[in-house]
């Protein structure tokens, strides 16, 4: 098993929409940066990753999703009518990829990131570099053990 991060503007999609989606599955769309879209092509069907709320006030992890299906193409870059739209992909060649993810736990509390880098135990993270931006991230399992535990803790 393999462990990630995926982020999503709350504003947008949620983890809360997550959980109120049928079966609280989604498929994860809109990818579109490659080094991204190729750790989507990584993940495995059983992988875990953070859900985490970028844009938000605080950023934060807020919970955990399963992969259940594998990388498959992303039908929004040929829909003209998608926000995710991409000229360069068709049905022939689909260039972007996505996944579908499962809800498995929304955390008691999130982890602003701000308490994320506080951690030493994460300094290696991609989340907590400088300048990251990546949507869809690797998380080591040792990082993704501290982090559950962390929002496990009582307070």
């Amino acid at each position: 098993m393999h462990f990630w991060l995926i982020k999503s503007e709350s504003s947008v999609f949620s983890i809360h929409d997550l959980a109120k989606a049928k079966h609280k599955t989604t498929h994860w769309e809109g990818v579109r940066n490659y080094q991204a879209r190729n750790f989507l092509r990584a993940m495995q069907r059983g992988d875990q990753a953070f859900f985490y709320h970028s844009n938000a006030e605080p950023s934060a992890v807020a919970g955990i999703v399963e992969i259940v299906r594998e990388a498959y193409p992303d039908p929004t870059a040929w829909n003209t009518k998608s926000d995710y739209h991409d000229p360069r992909a068709s049905p022939e060649n689909p260039v972007w990829s996505m996944v579908d993810v499962k809800l498995v736990e929304i955390f008691p509390h999130e982890i602003p990131l701000n308490e994320l880098r506080s951690v030493k135990a994460l300094a290696g993270m991609e989340l907590l570099r400088r300048g990251s931006r990546l949507s869809v991230q690797p998380v080591t399992a040792a990082a993704f053990r501290t982090v559950q535990t962390i929002a496990h803790r009582a307070y």
